[in-house]
């Protein structure tokens, strides 16, 4: 997209060795095996199209979060299960993810996915934009942190919002059984740049209102909680929590967990803005609410769980009888939107192929306005664009903006 960048690396900095060397510095640098797909390509875009992105992803947070007819609905679809005490007015990270989708002038335009407050690989994606860097050769010129920040500004504000003013021992990384998990390359980063532990959330220890963590057979007091826990897996997995999350407890979050309800799928109905496809939540369309908004072709559809990851329970042009199997007590948990078929815009030796693009923001306490710092790029050739799709093909995949200030 952005020559001669696209044509050089496809022509004469790419080769199979490299490829080899990138993913094995990766491994290295992250201390274990990446198990999701890394693509072989970074992906060069015009500032001026991430620059529209982010403007566009803070306008649409803000068109939540100063509403207070919505933080009230929002605060409504919690969980009474997992509504934690002492909400904070404004999320410590927010994504927002985008297509590309190109108009009848021939312009590439950005239209949302979706949005999440919930914290993305900001760790590993700095590492991977290094790497990219180094193993290809990429002009020096190239930038891909965002605003222009050095890599020492981007862990300073990363540390501001993560650890705050707490010392690195009594600020943990909370996870169902992290050493499972595919992110755990995105945990180690944080452990090595920001001295923090990261610990599973079944493993903490409640004592009155405080809580500690085990490291060297030694209880440690728990101070800030740079929250990782997704609810969906924790009651998938049936795992019990050292906590309840009702509880008053003296602790910070770092990503308070009301804001994984908060700002999600469940936001796309409220949103007014052209990067917005139409989006009805799924009992009010069976009470023919918002139904004119949506397209009659069921195949120009999308059917989504409000709250899931990676791509899990989309359903594409769903049938009146798939839409009529969801108990009726449960369609308020799903959403039927608009579906937007998005542009392929990255060359590769397989053909054009689609890249969906996420603006990673991070909002620390005491800041004025959450700032942009860093992006990622998923490239596939298929319906879904997350890393656990199209695993047998080449390159696809998580990658990296650069673009050329």
């Amino acid at each position: 997209m952005l020559q001669p960048f696209r044509k050089s690396f496809n022509e004469e900095q790419f080769s199979a060795a490299r490829y080899a060397a990138l993913k094995e510095r990766l491994d290295l640098r992250t201390r274990t095996k990446i198990e999701f797909r890394v693509c072989e390509t970074p992906c060069f875009f015009p500032a001026e199209l991430l620059e529209e992105m982010i403007e566009t992803g803070r306008i649409l947070t803000h068109q939540l979060i100063d509403s207070a007819e919505y933080m009230k609905r929002s605060g409504e679809a919690i969980p009474s299960a997992y509504r934690v005490p002492n909400d904070n007015p404004r999320p410590n990270f927010m994504t927002v993810d985008f297509g590309l989708v190109r108009g009848g002038d021939g312009k590439l335009t950005p239209t949302l996915v979706e949005l999440q407050a919930f914290p993305s690989i900001y760790g590993y994606q700095d590492v991977l934009c290094e790497e990219y860097q180094r193993v290809y050769g990429l002009d020096e010129r190239l930038q891909c942190r965002l605003g222009g920040l050095s890599g020492d500004e981007y862990w300073k504000l990363l540390g501001q919002t993560i650890v705050g003013d707490h010392a690195a021992e009594n600020s943990v990384l909370t996870e169902v059984e992290p050493e499972g998990q595919k992110t755990l390359p995105d945990f180690h980063v944080y452990e090595d740049r920001l001295g923090i532990t990261t610990v599973d959330i079944a493993k903490l220890k409640k004592e009155g209102n405080k809580l500690f963590y085990q490291k060297g057979g030694k209880w440690i007091r728990i101070e800030r909680i740079f929250n990782r826990a997704i609810v969906d897996e924790i009651e998938r997995k049936g795992v019990t929590p050292a906590f309840d999350y009702r509880d008053e407890l003296d602790v910070e979050w770092a990503g308070q967990p009301n804001w994984y309800f908060r700002a999600s799928k469940f936001s796309l109905p409220f949103l007014d803005h052209p990067s917005v496809p139409a989006a009805v939540f799924l009992d009010e369309w069976f009470d023919g609410v918002g139904r004119e908004r949506l397209p009659a072709d069921r195949e120009s559809l999308l059917l989504k769980p409000l709250y899931s990851f990676a791509g899990k329970g989309i359903q594409f042009g769903p049938s009146d009888a798939e839409l009529a199997s969801i108990p009726a007590d449960e369609r308020h948990l799903y959403l039927l939107q608009e579906r937007v078929r998005f542009e392929p815009v990255i060359d590769t030796p397989f053909g054009m192929t689609q890249a969906e693009v996420r603006i990673m923001y991070v909002w620390p306490e005491g800041a004025g306005e959450m700032r942009a710092v860093n992006s990622l790029v998923r490239l596939g050739r298929g319906l879904m664009m997350g890393v656990d799709h199209n695993r047998n093909q080449e390159w696809i995949g998580g990658s990296a903006a650069f673009i050329l200030p």
